[in-house]
């Protein structure tokens, strides 16, 4: 039987609120507030993302992210250092319970990302996942090598017109799984590995090499420019079909509104974003 979830597009917000209104989306489904959530949203400006876990320092050179004008938060969400700029990211919000998600977080994996599946089927392309097959596959899933987010593989490998696709992290708190990706438009590859830092050029090359096979954008994979609003459409009608459900759209309080912005001076914080 279909389900109705709650949706809801925020468009363009700043690094800020965009991280605080997705961990506040899993607070209010954790709460009993609202129903599971699928939220679409743009970053203004543009901004490097990294992941909970990751020392900020030794990863990244700060003063080249701040050189390109771009904005830097960190996520609530592990993995690597993704930056979004031309793209459309979605989150997905829905509690552990629900009897459509699996316990385990690769299984889960698979499930939410069956709407990005369907979603790139409807703007016409061909996708399906890849499940890798050899021991010596499954073993190499287990050792990330770079710090940059699509260079490590999932276990349900997203695969578009041939192309390995990937860009999407999960964490389980309070009861509630959120996961949240970015979908590319475009991607400037060189721009990205500016502001990580690597030993040497050779493993900066090599990682760079691995990261055209895993990330490709989709205005890479067609001919003709889609759009922003095509991508949203076809996207919100993926996750329709692949999780069978319908919308209803999403309204908030005003505390839950206030909660939203009480969040955002936390991932403003110095703390946070430097955290050890």
């Amino acid at each position: 039987m279909t389900e109705t979830w709650h949706f809801i597009n925020t468009g363009r917000r700043d690094p800020y609120y965009n991280m605080a209104f997705d961990e506040a989306l899993l607070n209010f489904v954790s709460r009993g507030e609202i129903d599971p959530v699928i939220r679409f949203y743009t970053w203004d400006p543009p901004t490097l993302s990294i992941g909970y876990f990751q020392r900020l320092e030794k990863e990244i050179d700060i003063s080249k992210v701040k050189e390109k004008g771009y904005g830097l938060v960190r996520r609530q969400t592990g993995g690597r250092g993704v930056l979004h700029d031309k793209e459309l990211t979605y989150s997905v919000i829905v509690p552990e319970a629900h009897p459509r998600m699996p316990k385990t977080v690769t299984e889960a994996y698979r499930i939410i990302s069956t709407g990005l599946l369907e979603g790139f089927k409807r703007l016409g392309f061909d996708a399906y996942f890849s499940v890798p097959k050899s021991k010596e596959e499954r073993e190499k899933l287990k050792q990330p090598r770079s710090s940059v987010c699509f260079d490590a593989p999932s276990w349900y490998e997203l695969v578009v017109e041939g192309k390995k696709i990937a860009g999407s992290a999960q964490t389980r708190q309070k009861g509630v799984i959120l996961q949240h990706g970015s979908i590319l438009q475009d991607v400037d590859i060189d721009d990205l590995f500016d502001m990580f830092i690597f030993k040497n050029d050779r493993l900066k090359n090599k990682m760079k090499e691995a990261f055209v096979e895993k990330a490709i954008a989709i205005n890479d994979l067609s001919n003709k420019n889609v759009t922003l609003s095509e991508m949203e459409e076809a996207f919100a009608e993926g996750f329709k079909k692949g999780l069978d459900i319908t919308f209803k759209p999403l309204e908030l309080t005003e505390a839950q509104h206030q909660e939203i912005e009480a969040l955002c001076e936390k991932y403003k914080s110095h703390e946070f974003l430097y955290r050890k």
